[in-house]
């Protein structure tokens, strides 16, 4: 059984590490301000800092473990912000104590690259976890405008952009994100975006998954993310569609597909074809790799590598219904 750790509470102290690439070094303040204005109190841990930085890693392994571990054995610490993604999570798998992480629950935030943490931690800790935005990816736009540099992150046209023109993180997005920080993650989700059944039927199971390659890189280790009767979340970015259509085929020939209870699909940003006149589109993909396994699958939920975007309790007990679109999390 997979336990839930316990939320967090207003003013809690909260570890912000990064266990895969490097924070940009303007943007860290700007992070730190975000988290105080969830109501939180940062504890920015060592990988958070440039010096620290090791090649195209946010520290060496070591430091990037120990950081994770010493964030978990604190016990004035309440909670564990990944401050953003990148590469480099699975590298710290085989270093962690697991067994000491487990007798200390807390909840972690992140997505991304920290989908190998979130699997990790449902496999060998029994614990759930969070898959929410991150501080210096998307929470430090919803910063002080003082403490934005004017440029910082913006691709011109974005949603990110967007966002930041309108005052900070979209109110679905930290709508969502609160509630994910202070236990309010419960009932009747609402999905955002352009959901849509590809495959109608009911199911019930813990949610699991995360990014699809690094739900990938699990399998033939110790830490393989088990679907067996669990609702499997998969979303990526930047993949080309026939890399999508080889690491859904992957999970089809791991029985990932066959185990499960239902299927749901996040956002597919900047996964575009190789060569636009031959190729298969997502929806076909989809249609000759998954739905074959005769599994319910929901598509087009708002979460993933775009704003807006929703949170994921990954590990709670919840419901799915994907005729009528819906998905409920058990109170």
């Amino acid at each position: 059984m997979i336990v839930m750790p316990e939320p967090l509470r207003p003013g809690d102290r909260v570890a912000l590490l990064c266990a895969s690439s490097a924070v940009p070094s303007e943007r860290l303040e700007p992070s730190l301000a975000s988290v105080r204005a969830m109501g939180l109190e940062p504890v920015p841990y060592p990988s958070c800092y440039d010096a620290n930085r090791h090649g195209y890693f946010a520290a060496d392994d070591a430091q990037r473990a120990k950081d994770l571990q010493d964030a978990f054995a604190d016990p004035s610490v309440r909670g564990i912000v990944c401050v953003r993604g990148g590469y480099g999570a699975g590298r710290l798998l085989p270093l962690l104590d697991w067994q000491a992480i487990a007798r200390t629950p807390k909840p972690l935030f992140g997505y991304s690259d920290v989908t190998a943490l979130h699997i990790a931690l449902q496999q060998l800790c029994s614990m759930g976890s969070y898959h929410t935005p991150m501080p210096s990816t998307e929470w430090y736009i919803g910063a002080a405008d003082a403490d934005v540099p004017e440029d910082a992150g913006r691709a011109p046209g974005s949603d990110r952009e967007r966002a930041t023109r309108h005052g900070g993180l979209d109110p679905f997005t930290e709508g969502c994100l609160r509630r994910a920080l202070f236990g309010g993650l419960t009932g009747s989700l609402e999905l955002g975006g352009n959901v849509r059944t590809l495959a109608p039927g009911r199911a019930e199971g813990p949610l699991c998954g995360g990014n699809l390659s690094l739900v990938c890189d699990s399998l033939g280790t110790p830490w393989e993310l088990d679907t067996r009767g669990k609702l499997l979340f998969l979303e990526d970015v930047n993949e080309k569609t026939y890399r999508l259509d080889g690491m859904l085929t992957q999970l089809r020939n791991a029985g990932k597909f066959d185990d499960c209870a239902g299927v749901l699909l996040g956002e597919w940003v900047d996964c575009t074809p190789e060569d636009p006149e031959r190729t298969l589109t997502i929806c076909e993909i989809l249609e000759e790799v998954v739905l074959p396994a005769g599994k319910p699958v929901l598509a087009g939920l708002a979460c993933g590598h775009a704003l807006p975007t929703m949170s994921f309790p990954l590990g709670a007990a919840a419901r799915m219904d994907a005729a009528a679109g819906t998905l409920e999390v058990a109170r």
